[in-house]
């Protein structure tokens, strides 16, 4: 048994994993932890070099660079220049909790840096899933030059077409092709 425990509560055997000594003793020499739980680690096969973000995570460190979405530094310039230039900006979330919150969050970060932005959130029954035509041009019609998309995936360009306010697609699905955007 490992540390004199035989079993989880789920009644699996407990037993120590195939360690590579030379990695828990860098372990130990690198970031001054136990052996015991170099051991553990490294036999979970975490490197040296990971140890203090394994052992200390943190929402930042773990976040990817969101430059490697697809165009988000022109997003993210276009996004600045709205609110340094004082353009209303509509949000369009979906009905959903996913689309809701990324609304609120959006709409709260927006109002913190002095823009004062337009939400719309759809009636799944009279709207249905997606932006719907009545719902952007409600937010075009209300003054927004930049409409941004939340949760409402990302294949849905040919509403965009008649829209003269730039929109902004923001979706955390993998797109499988790139939309059809005019």
């Amino acid at each position: 048994p490992l540390l004199g425990v035989h079993s989880s509560v789920t009644g699996r055997f407990w037993r120590q994993r195939a360690v590579s000594r030379r990695a828990a003793e860098l372990a130990v020499q690198q970031h001054g932890i136990d052996a015991l739980l170099a051991d553990v680690v490294v036999g979970r096969g975490v490197s040296p070099d990971e140890l203090e973000s394994f052992l200390s995570p943190s929402l930042k460190r773990q976040l990817p660079d969101p430059s490697v979405l697809m165009e988000m530094d022109g997003a993210a310039a276009r996004l600045a220049d709205a609110v340094i230039s004082r353009e209303t900006i509509g949000i369009f979330g979906d009905y959903d909790v996913d689309g809701t919150t990324a609304s609120a969050l959006l709409s709260r970060y927006l109002r913190e840096v002095g823009a004062e932005p337009l939400v719309h959130l759809p009636d799944r029954f009279t709207e249905g899933y997606g932006p719907s035509a009545a719902g952007l041009a409600s937010l075009e019609q209300r003054g927004a030059t930049l409409i941004v998309t939340v949760d409402c995936g990302s294949n849905h360009g040919a509403l965009l077409e008649p829209l003269d306010a730039d929109v902004m697609v923001l979706d955390h699905h993998k797109m499988s092709d790139r939309p059809e955007v005019a």
